[in-house]
């Protein structure tokens, strides 16, 4: 039985900063009827306003925990539960309810770190061996939100496509073929991280882009959201001709 979240999460999520860390925490229950047995827990990653952590129970979403570390407490809601069938059981995502965490110390100590995304384990023997993985790399269809960061600037946007190694994205402004930039993406309530290069542009709005980093601890969210759209292949994106000409939307 899918566990997946019905209430969309808040901005805040897909946008914070996300660092991978594994600290131990205490959490319980609570309910009408008071707190429940205290319970164990250790983290994936932790955030400004909430975290994912790994346990022992199935819990569901919508459901208020008490959640220590040390001295610091904080209320926070079930905001995803990973399916108990896929690789991800005992995994779930928390949303603290108070403007505090119990991490806030390790927030403000640690930054968020990316690693190199790996196109094949042939990579080491030579670029084009690992290119043609790449372009052998199936695509899905999906709708999830996208945050595309470049430098300062934010724009918002949808993911239309994605594979393992890039997405197609439609956002409302485009960005020129080369550029460099952070996205933030949301699928299915799960969230990551990567650093990509915008390879080619689609139609007015859209952008085919190509992974480069992923944020360290976030590989196993990326295969958690294509093992759940193999379903719904789709074929290798659509040859499209570079547009080198800037658009009026890139400013």
């Amino acid at each position: 039985m899918e566990h997946d979240s019905n209430i969309p999460q808040q901005d805040a999520l897909l946008t914070s900063k996300l660092i991978h860390i594994a600290l131990p925490v205490r959490w319980s229950l609570v309910s009408e009827d008071g707190r429940g047995p205290v319970e164990t827990a250790c983290t994936y990653d932790i955030h400004p306003q909430g975290a994912r952590l790994l346990s022992s129970r199935d819990l569901n979403v919508g459901e208020l925990v008490m959640v220590e570390r040390g001295r610091n407490k904080a209320i926070c809601q079930v905001v995803w539960a990973a399916d108990p069938a896929s690789p991800l059981r005992g995994q779930f995502s928390v949303q603290c309810v108070e403007q505090k965490t119990p991490w806030d110390d390790e927030l403000r100590q640690m930054e968020e770190q990316y690693q190199p995304l790996i196109l094949s384990k042939e990579t080491g023997r030579g670029f084009g061996r690992a290119e043609a993985n790449r372009r052998r790399s199936p695509r899905f269809h999906v709708q999830g939100q996208a945050e595309v960061i470049d430098g300062v600037q934010h724009v918002t946007g949808a993911i239309d496509q994605i594979s393992e190694f890039g997405a197609r994205i439609t956002a409302a402004e485009s960005l020129r073929p080369g550029t460099d930039l952070r996205l933030m993406l949301n699928v299915f309530d799960v969230s990551l991280a990567v650093k990509a290069e915008v390879r080619y542009l689609v139609d007015t709005f859209g952008m085919g882009v190509q992974f480069r980093e992923i944020r360290r601890g976030d590989r196993p969210m990326l295969s958690y959201i294509l093992s759940k759209l193999r379903s719904n292949r789709v074929e290798e994106f659509a040859r499209v001709e570079v547009v080198r000409e800037p658009l009026a939307a890139t400013g």
